[in-house]
């Protein structure tokens, strides 16, 4: 079976709980980055390798080749005029958001976060929906578009649930623009200074509804 194979070729935890197994399929270091920088849409290796800079190529072919041969990911070609292979996540490796969010929940109470490092654009876009608090959003109704320099994602809050796409589906109440770490810090009003005044974050449209979402997500309370 290719299941056996896999732990036969990587170090085990040979532990039949489920916690363990799961750890021995992704459980390598970048495996889950990887996860979740294909968790809103198919990326391509350059895609990967941009949004993750302290992965070498070397290091990045291997998890996406342990992370097919475990049937997470999966390879494809997209047809002409643009014939470029991408990476995407399996039905299965789809149902893994729920531990990326709580992970991600979970390590924002660290006290030893730094929230200064690099946070690559898709990683922004989920701590949104890992940090919205639906009892804030009932009867609300707003679509936002999130532009990056490379990439932008579309929004959308109705009435205490939030979903979060890569492109754009129309018009939106408005638009956050600017560096992906500079967005989150705005919308969790940890940036130093004034970055819609010093233009490090810029507001299109409806700037009440920006606010509005600001209301609807929150970093929890440190644990120590």
């Amino acid at each position: 079976m290719k299941l056996e194979k896999i732990t036969k070729t990587r170090r085990s935890y040979e532990d039949a709980c489920g916690t363990a197994h799961a750890l021995d399929l992704i459980g390598e270091r970048w495996a889950l980055l990887v996860m979740r920088e294909l968790m809103l849409g198919p990326r391509r290796f350059s895609d990967l390798r941009e949004s993750l800079p302290g992965v070498s190529a070397n290091v990045l072919t291997q998890r996406l080749e342990g992370l097919e041969q475990a049937g997470v990911v999966r390879r494809r070609k997209l047809p002409p005029p643009a014939p470029a292979q991408i990476y995407e996540l399996t039905e299965w490796g789809l149902d893994a958001e729920p531990v990326i969010l709580a992970l991600g929940r979970w390590g924002a109470r660290s006290p030893l976060q730094d929230p200064d490092l690099p946070l690559s654009a898709v990683g922004m876009a989920l701590s949104f929906r890992a940090m919205f608090l639906p009892e804030r959003a009932i009867g609300t109704q707003l679509t936002l578009g999130l532009e990056t320099p490379r990439d932008r994602f579309t929004l959308q809050v109705s009435n205490g649930r939030i979903a979060i796409e890569r492109g754009g589906s129309g018009a939106a109440d408005a638009v956050i623009a600017g560096e992906p770490g500079e967005i989150a810090g705005f919308v969790y009003g940890l940036a130093a200074g004034d970055p819609l005044g010093e233009g490090r974050v810029t507001i299109s449209g409806d700037r009440t509804a920006v606010d509005r979402f600001r209301g609807m997500v929150s970093l929890p309370p440190l644990a120590c």
